[in-house]
């Protein structure tokens, strides 16, 4: 089975082909381009880039089907997405509809993290495992939730927006709320977090270590290759956040006792210097019965996951 996969991203978004033989998934091709809040430009050049690949490979004419992971809230059984935090712009998108009109071949829509969950779980980190919960760790934090070896969505596919739990009454700010789970453990939160520590350390006459060119202009990416170099600035970042990794790892332990928890994107790339602090609240804040029993890893799928993600809601 051909499939085209499309991975909406609150940065950057992708379609794929893939083919699907055997229970393995071989990737053909992919093109990708930055996330605007112009949907339908956005759409339309992943659809050409699509169409073009099938071309390529002689597809066009065969029979193949269509995946759109993109992050929530949406509503998967309408193919509508319903307003994303980390993508403005994308009010009520009719993106299953507007694909499906384009190209002819029935699309379905999944949640990127109920997306993500599944790939690791039949492909990853997850597999062999009956109780998973997969965490984005990107841009945004949301949750893919595997329960008693299925997909778990919710009374109204809304099951595991973990990213809105409140940590404290005051924090960066993730999903709309301030002091969030997302506002401390995202790329984003993460930011927040570091230009905090950039203006304060500026009060006292000393420029960040991973500080660039401003402060309003560091990533994610700028404070983990200071903590690579050993700088206590960096490292003090990454502690505050898995410390509050932690705290909203250990409210999902203790309500749905995983065997496994598995991060992607920011924790794939940068968790050792997330985990100590990360374990110590675990150890903390979570029952002894549940915290011994779950595994914490890094997404096994790692920079593909997301690939891996829009070609499975495809398959599923």
């Amino acid at each position: 089975m051909f499939v085209l996969g499309f991975d909406i991203g609150g940065t950057k978004s992708a379609v794929i082909l893939a083919e699907e033989t055997e229970g393995n998934i071989l990737f053909l091709d992919r093109v990708e381009i930055p996330t605007t809040r112009d949907w339908r430009k956005i759409i339309d050049k992943l659809i050409l880039a699509g169409t073009t690949m099938l071309k390529h490979f002689n597809l066009d004419t065969e029979i193949y089907t269509i995946g759109i992971s993109c992050g929530g809230p949406l509503d998967g059984e309408r193919g509508i997405i319903k307003s994303p935090p980390n993508l403005p712009g994308w009010d009520n998108v009719p993106i299953v509809d507007y694909i499906e009109e384009k190209l002819g071949v029935r699309a379905k829509l999944q949640n990127d993290a109920d997306a993500c969950a599944l790939a690791e779980w039949r492909y990853g980190a997850g597999k062999g495992y009956k109780d998973v919960i997969f965490l984005t760790f990107g841009t945004g934090l949301g949750a893919g939730l595997i329960l008693n070896g299925k997909l778990y969505t919710g009374a109204s596919n809304m099951a595991g927006e973990v990213g809105h739990i409140r940590l404290e009454e005051e924090g960066p700010m993730g999903y709309g709320k301030s002091g969030s789970f997302e506002g401390f453990c995202s790329g984003g939160g993460i930011t927040q977090i570091a230009q905090q520590k950039a203006y304060e350390l500026k009060a006292q006459g000393i420029r960040a270590s991973f500080v660039k060119t401003s402060i309003q202009d560091i990533t994610t990416k700028d404070v983990a290759q200071a903590a690579e170099q050993g700088n206590k600035d960096a490292l003090e970042v990454f502690r505050i956040s898995g410390q509050y990794f932690g705290r909203g790892l250990s409210i999902l332990i203790d309500i749905l006792n995983p065997e496994v928890i598995i991060a992607g994107s920011v924790y794939a790339r940068a968790g050792k210097f997330l985990n100590e602090a990360m374990y110590r609240e675990i150890e903390k804040e979570a029952l002894e019965y549940s915290r011994k029993i779950v595994k914490i890893l890094p997404a096994e799928l790692r920079e593909k996951i997301g690939d891996y993600g829009a070609v499975v809601t495809a398959l599923v």
